[in-house]
């Protein structure tokens, strides 16, 4: 039972679900669009509305959250850049609820539900 459980596990051991909740929020920031599972969105969604909420009021400790959770590379550098510069103004007079998740289709291999996961444009 997950009674209480804080979060998702997606069949992964820590390390390796803290680098996919990385990968996909770094492409989610470059891409501003991506198409996932429904559970991995899920969790995704948790993951990048935090690091949003924390890019509205840059500083310079805001960067080195950011890229701290996003890892430590070229591509983290610049997602978190974007999403300082670029997507956390957009979002300046909301207050959470930052991303959209629309289920699509199943996928052709496995059955697995996939849905998209964007940013809200207002």
């Amino acid at each position: 039972m997950r009674h209480r459980h804080g979060y998702r596990k997606l069949g992964r051991d820590s390390e390796h679900r803290a680098a996919l909740l990385r990968n996909l929020a770094c492409d989610l920031i470059e891409h501003e669009k991506i198409e996932t599972t429904v559970p991995k969105a899920k969790e995704l969604r948790r993951y990048i509305e935090r690091l949003v909420t924390r890019a509205k009021n840059a500083d310079f400790n805001t960067h080195r959250f950011i890229y701290s959770k996003l890892g430590s590379n070229k591509r983290a550098k610049a997602a978190t850049q974007k999403l300082i510069d670029i997507i956390a103004p957009k979002f300046k007079e909301r207050n959470g609820g930052y991303t959209r998740i629309i289920k699509t289709r199943f996928r052709i291999g496995d059955a697995a539900e996939l849905c998209t996961i964007e940013f809200i444009q207002d």
